[in-house]
Order: structure tokens, then C-alpha cells, then sequence
């Protein structure tokens, strides 16, 4: 397998990996010879072919239909209306576009979510951090590449607002375990027991991001 890209840094150690679009990218020390970087792709080249056909297999998904846009779990067509204005509606059953231009869609559906997941995470935030006793010092929703949320050090949450395409039960784990890194600031074992006694079946919603959360980052 040819590495489509090939990025050295100062970087100790050698890794590959297949990217979104079932690309071979490799991250090199500077020093590292070609023949060791091909020798190291043979040796994971088992490894490297199922990653590639999961990619494949996600490219190839019908749920990213570009005529088709996901909303709390569930897929709901996006149709053209006659608009004066590029404004994005939706009627509980269809999304309604002002414009036909995908790009113009994309913009204006990414804004659609923001502004919904603020209304739909922030009560629940509030409901559990109140419910169980937890301070937050700040709740900020944005994009964010690779991370669906974050706590820092002063207890400044940072959400994902993509989220919004996830089920419910999806977006109050990642709620929860959020808050829970408040008490915690690591993944030990009291962390998940902590997060488990909010939400037993947390491992559900865990197991569903990892299945099916490339999805929501393909608008």
C-alpha cells in the first residue's frame, strides 16, 4: 500500500493511519528512511486493508445523502423552497432550504444545528449539573474536529454542536461525561463509575459515537 501523504516533524516515533477519505497518511520522524516506513506499512498491512474497507464502507453510506439531513438520530429530506432569503426551516418533517446551492445548504444547515443544540443541550446541561450538585464555570457550543466535548481545568465546557444529529440519549452522555471531568479530570475508574451512576446505560451511547459518529462530521 503507497502512503498518499508522508509528514515529517520532530517526532520520535512512526505512525500511520487512514484518514476520512481511506487515504494512507503517515507521520515520520524526519531522519526515518523510506525503507523503514514501507517496511513498517507491510508488517500493519492486515491492519491498514480493514481500515480502508470501513472507510470505504462509510464513503459508500446512503445516510450521507446530500438530499437528506440527520436530526437527533433520525434522517429527514432536505427540500427547496421558494425564499427570498437563504434561511434554513424545519417543519418536524422536512427541512426546507432557501437556496438550491449545496454550499449555501451547508452554511446554513450548520447554523440551523447550532442554534437548535444550544436549545436542546444547555437546559439538559443545567438539568444534571443541578440535579447532582455540579459547578461549570462556562458552556461554550462550537465545532470541534475530533473532539464531541471537552472540560478544561476551571470547568469551561466546550460542546460539540454537531451533536445535534446524535439521538438524545447520546448527547446527555456526552453532557454527563463532561460534567462528570469536573470531579474527575482523568478516565480512571471512579470517573466511570461516577458517570455510570448517572447513566447506566451510558455504554450504549458510548458504542453508538464510535459506530456511527463519522456521520455527523461529514456535512
Amino acid at each position: 500500500m503507497t502512503p498518499s501523504k508522508i509528514i515529517r516533524s520532530k517526532r520520535r516515533t512512526l505512525s500511520i493511519s487512514i484518514n476520512d477519505n481511506a487515504e494512507l497518511i503517515v507521520r515520520a520522524p524526519h531522519k526515518l528512511s523510506i525503507d523503514k516506513i514501507h517496511d513498517f506499512i507491510i508488517e500493519k498491512e492486515k491492519w491498514l486493508n480493514k481500515q480502508k474497507n470501513i472507510v470505504n464502507k462509510r464513503l459508500s453510506d446512503p445516510f450521507l445523502d446530500k438530499d437528506m439531513a440527520l436530526y437527533l438520530g433520525s434522517l429527514f429530506p432536505i427540500k427547496t423552497a421558494q425564499s427570498q432569503s437563504n434561511k434554513l426551516t424545519f417543519n418536524g418533517e422536512e427541512f426546507l432550504a432557501g437556496s438550491s446551492e449545496q454550499e449555501i445548504i451547508n452554511l446554513s444547515l450548520k447554523k440551523w444545528y447550532k442554534n437548535k443544540f444550544k436549545e436542546v443541550a444547555i437546559p439538559r446541561l443545567t438539568y444534571f449539573a443541578d440535579k447532582y450538585n455540579i459547578s461549570v464555570n462556562q458552556v461554550r457550543i462550537k465545532e470541534q474536529k475530533t473532539l464531541w466535548g471537552s472540560c478544561s481545568s476551571r470547568n469551561n465546557i466546550n460542546l460539540n454542536y454537531l451533536l445535534i444529529m446524535a439521538p438524545m440519549y447520546v448527547i446527555d452522555y456526552v453532557i454527563i461525561h463532561e460534567l462528570v471531568h469536573t470531579i474527575h479530570k482523568n478516565h480512571s475508574a471512579n470517573f466511570w463509575k461516577t458517570v455510570e451512576s448517572i447513566m447506566p446505560n451510558f455504554k450504549e451511547a458510548k458504542s453508538w459515537l464510535k459506530e456511527f459518529g463519522y456521520k455527523l462530521r461529514k456535512l
